[in-house]
């Protein structure tokens, strides 16, 4: 019984490991040299995201909103070019 116990713990956390995945770190710019949160929004919009939120993690812009499709994302995006780092998909 005890074996199946930690078999089965095991296996769950496993399972969860995709939800403890680290966020990406963009390299460290001047802030000066950011792009505003508007264009970052507009952006965000060229490549398809409809943003809800926006907020600074490792030096990325990390976005919360919706794609296409009005699937919740979540999307980082370099703060200089406003290029894709990760779709959240990866």
């Amino acid at each position: 019984m005890r074996r199946i116990l930690l078999t089965a713990t095991a296996l769950s956390l496993l399972a969860a490991a995709p939800a403890f995945a680290k966020d990406p770190t963009c390299a460290a710019q001047p802030k000066n040299t950011w792009m505003s949160k508007a264009a970052i929004t507009k952006k965000a919009g060229e490549l398809g995201y409809k943003v809800k939120t926006i907020k600074t993690t490792n030096n990325c812009y990390e976005i919360y909103g919706t794609d296409k499709a009005g699937k919740k994302q979540e999307v980082f995006l370099d703060p200089v070019s406003g290029a894709l780092v990760t779709d959240g998909k990866s």
